[in-house]
């Protein structure tokens, strides 16, 4: 049976990125390989979502970043959780639960 791959929810993109960074300090590819082997590559995340994610997500303090040497010898950008970014990931976790929960229970009442 084929995996098919889903889009994200909008907002989701971010709780995923957090979570990924809170184990440790990741560039770019390696987050969006890392969730991809997290969920048996269900879901899609693409560099055009990606990127711009991270952007923001710097603009806002979550994550902080440093140019380093990836694991093929290669300059990449590795970005690191924040204080802040550790607030949110909690904050995210908490608001993901309470709606999972929710949609669950319509699907199984309706």
């Amino acid at each position: 049976m084929a995996n098919t791959r889903t889009d994200l929810m909008q907002g989701t993109l971010e709780l995923l990125i957090l979570k990924t960074l809170s184990r440790e300090k990741m560039h770019g590819y390696g987050i969006a390989q890392r969730i991809h082997a997290a969920v048996d590559d269900l879901l899609k995340v693409e560099d055009g979502s990606l990127y711009p994610a991270l952007y923001r997500m710097a603009e806002r303090g979550w994550i902080a970043s440093e140019w380093g040497t990836s694991e093929n010898n290669r300059r990449a950008k590795f970005y690191k959780l924040t204080r802040a970014g550790r607030q949110q990931l909690a904050a995210q976790s908490g608001n993901w639960e309470r709606i999972s929960q929710a949609v669950t229970r319509v699907l199984q009442t309706a």
